[in-house]
């Protein structure tokens, strides 16, 4: 078994685990200040509900890929790529909009959740369903980028959910690590690292769409004739060729085969290929320049804003 396709699941469940668990922790640090751990299970209830659903809506996504499959048997080879390119268009849009907009909240984080406790708090009789309420919403946002993710590579089997389960439990230690043991981690940083990592990750994922909406229409055109023309791109006197993607920018088959270890692990990480194409070069650029330019904008005006706030309370 070929637990490299569990990697990226685990990175992502891992970063996003976290950011549930720092919810999680907080609300329990609250409601113990505030002497009302009697509602702390109204937070593991919402956990608990919150991991489930996640699951349901990982189940739901597989069942509707096995019925379109199903219905249309002629054409799997053409609506198995293409469901796969839709998913990473999807999670890459997920995941994009929630780094950068997690960056951005992180600074508030804790008076936001502060702010909705202190709320649920005054409302005695719905005090519970509040808490649960704002972890269940926690832990759902963040499973829900994992499924899509995981629905993205669903060819894959099931490896990539048992890097999202190994990615849940390591969020769950550093979770227990900081909020029961008293451990100090520097988050600030953890989160930067993982960021990182996630932008890289995720602009794999363009590589990866692309390839499966070329996959796609390359096999529509081959199956039927009143659609060859979609290939406007095809080299009929080359052996390795493209349908929409253009011409082949690199080969490093011989020298680093992306179905071999290390290629294997750059292909699951950060959609290496060993044969890259134009138009998915420019789609890993423009990710990186764009996506990747306002997600290290967004750390260095926080940094510039910290320091800022640093020197007047100094004053």
């Amino acid at each position: 078994m070929d637990f490299s396709t569990a990697l990226p699941t685990y990175f992502i469940t891992l970063r996003e685990g976290v950011e549930a668990a720092l919810v999680v922790g907080i609300v329990l640090a609250l409601l113990k200040k505030a002497k009302q751990s009697r509602l702390n299970s109204w937070v593991y209830a919402g956990v608990g509900v919150g991991i489930v659903v996640s699951a349901l809506i990982g189940v739901l996504f597989t069942w509707i890929i096995k019925v379109v499959t199903a219905a249309n048997p002629q054409y799997a080879s053409v609506v198995e790529p293409m469901l796969e390119g839709v998913f990473s268009v999807l999670a890459i849009a997920m995941l994009s909009w929630m780094l950068l907009w997690m960056t951005k909240q992180a600074r508030f984080m804790k008076a936001q959740v502060e702010g909705a406790i202190t709320e649920a708090l005054t409302q005695d009789a719905n005090a519970g369903w509040g808490v649960f309420s704002l972890i269940l919403v926690a832990v759902v946002r963040e499973g829900f980028e994992t499924v899509l993710f995981v629905a993205a590579n669903f060819q894959q089997g099931i490896v990539p959910a048992v890097g999202a389960i190994a990615g849940l439990a390591s969020a769950t230690a550093i979770g227990v690590l900081l909020f029961k043991l008293g451990v100090k981690i520097n988050i600030r940083q953890f989160f930067q690292v993982m960021g990182v990592l996630l932008v890289l990750i995720v602009a794999g994922l363009v590589v990866s769409a692309l390839n499966h909406f070329d996959e796609a229409i390359a096999n529509l055109a081959l199956s039927n004739r009143a659609s060859e023309d979609l290939c406007f791109y095809y080299e009929h006197f080359t052996k390795i060729h493209s349908c929409i993607l253009g011409p082949l920018v690199w080969n490093t088959e011989k020298i680093l085969p992306d179905e071999q270890f290390p290629g294997i692990v750059l292909k699951s990480l950060f959609g290496y290929r060993e044969h890259l194409y134009i138009v998915e070069a420019v789609g890993y650029l423009v990710f990186l320049l764009t996506v990747g330019g306002l997600y290290f904008r967004s750390l260095t005006g926080g940094s510039e804003k910290a320091t800022k706030t640093v020197s007047v309370s100094q004053r």
